[in-house]
């Protein structure tokens, strides 16, 4: 086993889209950093890949919509850097529970962005594709990112910066030394300063083997196998980002969606069954595609609810859907994305890089420690 000569700054343990962003941030400061990732290159085993992920800046309380606001002018400034188109600002519509509704459009007006409650029929007229339930919150500055050129572009502005990119780069163990950690892979040792674990379902894996003296303390984390399905559109008509909350009309699950190059994607947020992230066997459950056609059939009639094409992926959700981004000791932890971190990335990224700099701390919700089981939407 080799050893790598001299230490780097900063390994980090993760190649989707959180592990990428620290990655840009920390070299962009003149860190010496090591991404590694144990699959290949635009794998789809995790939960960062994929044609699309809602971007979007509504959500309860101003918390999550200051720091979904923050990412924005951080993914046009990828964009600028790696010449790659990234996010399309369709817009986002929020509908169906007027309580849901009204309190991201609270959160919006407390921080000054725009945006416009509307009719269902006002709705319609502007997006004959969806059917809309008693109230609809528009906000512009919201659309669809594309996952998979994401991710890539995350990693070029990273290399760009100087950081070393490895990928089949599997982490065996991670273990504290004097003034830093080791990073043991199967055929060499990394010594770093510092170390940030953001390796999604294998998170906690990774840091219940890890030799540490400050062990992080993680909340439950829950993995699970999600399944969104692609149809059709049968017109050229504009389709926004949009969320349908559960309590008025529509009495099953919540569902979210948006256009994408593979067609209209709509899914149901975290009702998958719980999975080992190395055995799950990528079969969609018939039951929950059956909900997505019946929910497409009913709600969406700007797609040909019998074209219906399933993707899986996965979530690990912590009991209260808040992320776990903090520090102890030489460790930085960033996991927990609960199925709608993608939007956040390079915000999320940034305050990686202050943590693994000792510049800041990490704000209350994402704290290490027990959750309560209070769910953010």
């Amino acid at each position: 086993m080799s050893r790598v000569n001299g230490p780097v700054d900063v390994v980090i343990v993760g190649g989707g889209v959180m592990g990428s962003a620290a990655a840009w941030r920390l070299a962009a400061r003149g860190r010496r950093v090591t991404l590694l990732e144990q699959f290949e290159r635009g794998h789809h085993r995790g939960a960062s890949h994929g044609s699309s992920r809602i971007y979007r800046q509504a959500y309860d309380g101003q918390f999550h919509t200051a720091l979904a606001a923050r990412a924005l002018p951080l993914w046009r400034q990828l964009e600028e850097t790696t010449g790659t188109r990234l996010l399309d600002l369709t817009g986002a519509v929020d509908h169906g529970l007027p309580d849901a509704v009204h309190a991201k459009a609270r959160s919006l007006t407390e921080l000054g962005i725009d945006h416009t409650l509307l009719t269902p029929d006002q709705a319609e007229q502007r997006w004959p594709g969806i059917r809309f339930d008693t109230t609809v919150l528009f906000h512009p500055d919201a659309g669809r990112l594309h996952a998979d050129r994401a991710v890539a572009a995350l990693q070029q502005a990273a290399a760009d910066a100087g950081a070393e990119v490895r990928h089949t780069s599997g982490v065996r163990l991670i273990r504290e030394t004097t003034g830093g950690v080791e990073v043991v892979l199967d055929d060499t040792v990394i010594y770093a300063r510092h170390v940030v674990v953001a390796a999604g379902a294998w998170t906690r894996t990774l840091l219940d083997a890890a030799d540490l003296t400050a062990r992080p303390v993680l909340p439950p984390l829950r993995t699970t196998q999600e399944q969104p399905a692609h149809f059709v559109p049968v017109s050229d008509a504009d389709w926004p980002s949009f969320v349908h909350h559960r309590g008025a009309q529509l009495t099953g699950e919540g569902i979210y969606g948006l256009g994408s190059i593979d067609g209209i994607k709509i899914g149901e947020h975290g009702t998958g069954p719980q999975v080992d992230p190395d055995t799950r066997s990528f079969v969609a459950d018939p039951g929950g595609v059956e909900r997505l056609v019946e929910y497409a059939r009913t709600w969406l009639p700007g797609v040909d609810a019998d074209s219906a094409r399933v993707d899986t992926c996965l979530y690990t959700t912590t009991p209260d859907s808040n992320f776990v981004v903090d520090r102890t000791g030489t460790v930085t932890v960033a996991a927990g994305f609960s199925g709608h971190g993608f939007k956040f990335g390079p915000a999320i990224g940034e305050l990686v890089a202050d943590l693994a700099d000792g510049i800041a701390t990490a704000p209350e919700p994402f704290r290490f420690g027990s959750r309560q089981q209070v769910g953010v939407s």
